[in-house]
């Protein structure tokens, strides 16, 4: 890398758009590792993330974010700051939309005149050629100049020219961080993401929603990571939800979560999962502090 030439390029990109627009699965494909949760279900992300690509040229920092959405309680709030502040620290803003999604954004409108967009309509692998033809026309009457490029995040068409556009549109500066950073999160966040993940996949409706994981133990040796983790739900019921009958339900959550913990840390994996039952922890914001949600500013 060459910090110190004047061609170099690097800032922060802030991914952001509605929830279920494919923002996570976009940032895992342009870093080229699996570092955001993606699931089928709503408001996956809760937290921003930093995902770094760094090259001979440039150096990218992507952030995922929540999905913008109008806050129901004080954890949706804490999302919308994690929002807030990455849409603060960016240089460059890639609003993604569903191609079918034919609706204004009233955030870009309202926040980020002076900063460049890249508007980007995901999932044009599920449209015909005239449906999109229809919604590049939309976005371009209704947002005039900005930059638009249809992708698929999924089957991973046109990526190349998406980074082509995001390349062109960064500030030149030097590398914010050393060349081999990948992320900003230490490992014991990933180890939260990868045990909800496999919480989103194997419960329905409300559990997935009502729960934080929290790493109470983390101790690495040569061959094997120790992990004891505590699942906060809010109610007795949900703890009966998720450890089922006779913990079948339980037991089959900690092999999922231990297996995909062994192919992410590519070590042997000894995990101690716990379920407490801590009442109305999404509306307490001193227990969303603890957890490590960003504080409302006034």
């Amino acid at each position: 890398m060459h910090p110190e030439k004047s061609d170099y390029k690097s800032g922060f990109v802030a991914i952001m758009g509605k929830p279920n627009a494919g923002k996570s699965t976009l940032m895992n494909l342009l870093v080229g590792e699996r570092l955001a949760v993606t699931h089928s279900k709503a408001q996956t992300t809760r937290h921003k993330l930093y995902g770094i690509v760094s090259e001979k040229n440039f150096q990218i920092i992507y952030i995922d974010t929540p999905g913008i959405i109008t806050p129901a309680y004080p954890l949706q709030t804490a999302m919308m700051e994690a929002v807030k502040v990455a849409r603060a620290d960016a240089d460059l803003i890639i609003w993604v939309v569903d191609v079918k999604d034919l609706v204004l954004l009233p955030w870009v409108d309202e926040h980020y005149t002076k900063k460049p967009i890249i508007l980007v309509l995901n999932k044009v692998d599920l449209v015909t050629a005239n449906q999109l033809n229809v919604a590049i026309a939309y976005w371009r009457n209704h947002k005039p100049g900005v930059a638009i490029v249809p992708i698929s995040a999924l089957k991973k068409e046109n990526i190349d020219l998406l980074l082509q556009q995001i390349i062109e549109q960064l500030p030149n500066h030097p590398p914010y961080y050393p060349e081999e950073t990948l992320t900003d999160k230490p490992e014991r966040f990933f180890v939260q993401e990868i045990i909800r993940e496999k919480i989103l996949d194997q419960y329905r409706q409300e559990i997935p929603y009502s729960v934080e994981v929290v790493i109470d133990h983390f101790k690495e040796t040569d061959h094997l990571i120790k992990i004891r983790s505590i699942i906060h739900v809010e109610r007795s019921t949900q703890k009966g939800i998720i450890i089922g009958q006779k913990g079948d339900a339980l037991t089959k959550l900690g092999i999922a979560a231990r297996e995909a913990l062994e192919r992410f840390f590519q070590k042997q994996i000894f995990l101690a999962l716990h379920i407490k039952v801590t009442p109305n922890w999404r509306k307490s914001r001193w227990l969303l502090k603890k957890f490590g949600y960003p504080a409302k500013k006034n």
